[in-house]
C-alpha cells in the first residue's frame, strides 16, 4: 500500500491579508515565503508561510478573501492546526505571546506535549506544541531567534461527528497508524517521526454543530507524497475506499488532488515537487508577487485588485484579537 507522508500544508481563510501577515511573520516568526494569488479566483492573494525553503510540513496558506465574515468551528472541519517548538522553548513562547498581547490557554498536557493554544487575529485556533520529537528546520530571519523558532508543524485536529468514518480513511487510503487514545481524542501519525507534520488528532465530537466556514476556519487540508506516481497511487486507494477524488490538478509550485473524507474534511494530495524556488531565488523568496505562467497575462488587473501588505510585519502590535471558543 502506498503511504503519504504525513502533513504537506494546510490552507485557511482570513478576512485581512495586511493584518495576516503581520501576525504570521511579526508574531509567530514565519517566513512568507511565497506572495501568490488564489488560482481559482485571482484578485486574492493566496499567502504560504513556513520555514526558510517552504519545506513540506511547514507551510501553513490562506486565502485573505477581504472582509468576508467569520466562520464557526465545529464538527466537519479542522479545529486547530499544531505547530512544533522546542521543549525548551515553551517559556520564551509564553513570554513573547504575553508581550504582544495575544491571549493563550495553557500550557495543558496532551498525550506527552506541553501545548499552548491561541486564536489568529480572524479567530484561527493555533496551537503551539512543546516537543523534541518531530524536528524541522527554525528560521532565524523573522525575529524569533532560531533556537525557538517554529519548527513546522506538529499536526492538526479535526473534529468529526462520527470519528468511525474518519479514521479508516487515514488509516487505510492514506496510510497512517492509530498510536494512543485519549478519551474522546484519538492520535494518529504518519510513518517518519523525524519529519515535521506526521500527527493527525480525531475529535469524536457527536452532538456538535456542523462547522460554517468563513474567516478563522480551515479550508483544507493537504497531505503529503513524494511525486507523480504516489500521489496516483494514493488517488487509486481513495477511489478504492468509495470517495470521488478530482483528477491532478496543476498548482505550479506541486501538484494536486481534493476529495472530501466522509466527516466533511476536504482533503488535498500534494506531491513535494517542484517547490516554491521553481521562480524564484531562495534568498528572496515571497518579497514580490509572482504568478503561474498562465496567469502573467493578467498581471496588470490582479495586481490592481490586490491590498497593499508593503511592511505589514511592523504592524505585528496591532495585529491581535484576544478572545476565542474553546475546542
Amino acid at each position: 500500500m502506498s503511504k503519504t507522508m504525513g502533513l504537506h500544508h494546510v490552507t485557511a481563510i482570513s478576512a485581512d491579508a495586511r493584518r495576516n501577515v503581520a501576525f504570521y511573520t511579526g508574531v509567530l516568526g514565519l517566513r512568507l515565503v511565497k506572495r501568490s494569488v488564489n488560482q481559482d479566483d485571482p484578485t486574492t492573494y493566496h499567502l504560504y508561510y513556513g520555514d526558510e525553503t517552504g519545506s513540506p510540513g511547514t507551510i501553513l496558506t490562506f486565502f485573505p478573501w477581504q472582509g468576508s465574515r467569520r466562520g464557526q468551528v465545529g464538527t466537519g472541519q479542522v479545529a486547530a492546526t499544531g505547530f512544533a517548538i522546542p521543549r525548551a522553548s515553551l517559556g520564551w513562547w509564553i513570554e513573547r505571546l504575553v508581550s504582544r498581547g495575544v491571549a493563550y490557554q495553557g500550557p495543558e498536557k496532551r498525550f506527552d506535549e506541553q501545548v499552548l493554544r491561541f486564536p489568529d487575529p480572524d479567530g484561527l485556533m493555533i496551537e503551539l506544541v512543546a516537543s523534541d520529537d518531530r524536528r524541522g528546520t527554525g528560521w532565524g530571519g523573522g525575529g524569533v531567534p532560531a533556537e525557538h523558532a517554529i519548527r513546522g508543524f506538529f499536526g492538526v485536529t479535526i473534529w468529526a461527528h462520527d470519528a468511525a468514518l474518519t479514521a479508516p480513511v487515514l488509516t487505510g487510503a492514506l496510510g497512517f497508524r492509530e498510536l494512543a487514545k485519549d478519551g474522546t481524542l484519538t492520535r494518529y501519525v504518519a510513518d517518519g517521526d523525524s519529519r515535521p507534520g506526521v500527527v493527525v488528532d480525531v475529535r469524536h465530537a457527536a452532538g456538535f454543530p456542523r462547522g460554517r466556514s468563513g474567516a478563522g476556519t480551515v479550508h483544507h487540508v493537504a497531505f503529503r507524497v513524494s511525486d507523480d506516481a504516489a500521489q496516483a497511487a494514493v488517488r487509486e486507494q481513495v477511489i478504492a475506499a468509495g470517495m470521488h477524488p478530482t483528477a491532478v490538478v496543476e498548482r505550479f509550485y506541486f501538484r494536486s488532488v481534493y476529495f472530501h473524507e466522509p466527516g466533511g474534511v476536504l482533503f488535498e494530495l500534494a506531491t513535494n515537487a517542484p517547490g516554491f524556488a521553481v521562480d524564484e531565488p531562495l534568498e528572496t523568496l515571497g518579497t514580490v508577487l509572482k504568478l503561474p505562467p498562465w496567469l502573467e497575462q493578467h498581471r496588470a488587473h490582479i495586481e490592481a485588485a490586490l491590498p497593499g501588505i508593503e511592511g505589514a510585519a511592523e504592524d505585528a502590535g496591532a495585529s491581535v484579537v484576544p478572545g476565542t471558543e474553546s475546542a
